[in-house]
């Protein structure tokens, strides 16, 4: 991606417009990051919750800065987005596990550090997009770029913080959460330059592949927790 620091100099017509998109864009796309987020921290103590929280944020928006430089490149590359979509599946379902045991033990399932890999893992697998969206609205703008990236933060970790706290009060959102994942996992790995090739999917089709996936990170969850006869929380 080339970086013009002379775009949008000549018009403020321009400048607004593109500011404008840039929080659009990062209100739209805050919420498959804050699911991910929210469900990492759920089994945390309150204080440590807003601690991995805002340093997971933090650190994977960092980590989207230097993406930002071969976003485009990166997408064209076969297979990126098929291991990318199956890292995603996997933390879905890991998630829940977690969740799980969190439930039956009455103790956090996870260490903060723990929760901020995951975090951090999952949020750069699934932002490549998001860059590409930011960099396409700010036209080269470095500063208009950087603006929309901090912007992220904040709507990020006030997103979560919430989902986090409705989780707790109500399970059943956590199973919404890993479903949302499953989805995005699918969308990634049947839009894979190499499985494009191989496999010419219709708009239907992926649609249905996404509710397939949304619905298989529970079950392949419900699965496991079944074949090691650990009690079932949330649906059952």
């Amino acid at each position: 991606m080339v970086i013009d620091s002379r775009a949008f100099s000549g018009s403020l017509e321009d400048l607004v417009f593109g500011i404008f998109q840039i929080v659009l864009i990062d209100l739209v796309l805050a919420g498959d990051n804050a699911v991910v987020i929210a469900m990492a921290v759920r089994s945390l103590p309150r204080k440590r919750r807003r601690f991995g929280i805002i340093f997971g944020a933090g650190l994977a928006v960092i980590l989207r800065v230097a993406l930002t430089f071969f976003a485009s490149q990166l997408l064209q590359i076969n297979f990126v987005k098929l291991v990318g979509g199956l890292l995603i599946f996997w933390i879905g379902c890991k998630l829940l596990l977690q969740d799980a045991a969190a439930q039956e033990t009455g103790r956090q399932a996870t260490s903060v550090w723990n929760a901020i890999w995951i975090i951090t893992v999952a949020d750069v697998t699934m932002s490549t997009d998001n860059i590409l969206a930011l960099a396409a609205a700010s036209r080269g703008n470095l500063p208009l770029l950087i603006f929309g990236l901090a912007l992220s933060i904040p709507l990020v970790v006030f997103t979560s913080d919430l989902l986090s706290r409705l989780m707790a009060k109500f399970p059943v959102i956590i199973y919404l959460g890993a479903a949302i994942l499953g989805k995005v996992a699918a969308e990634m790995i049947f839009t894979d330059p190499a499985v494009r090739e191989l496999i010419r999917i219709p708009t239907f089709g992926l649609y249905a592949l996404e509710v397939l996936f949304a619905i298989g990170v529970i079950a392949v969850a419900k699965l496991y927790l079944r074949m090691k006869g650990e009690p079932q929380n949330g649906t059952d």
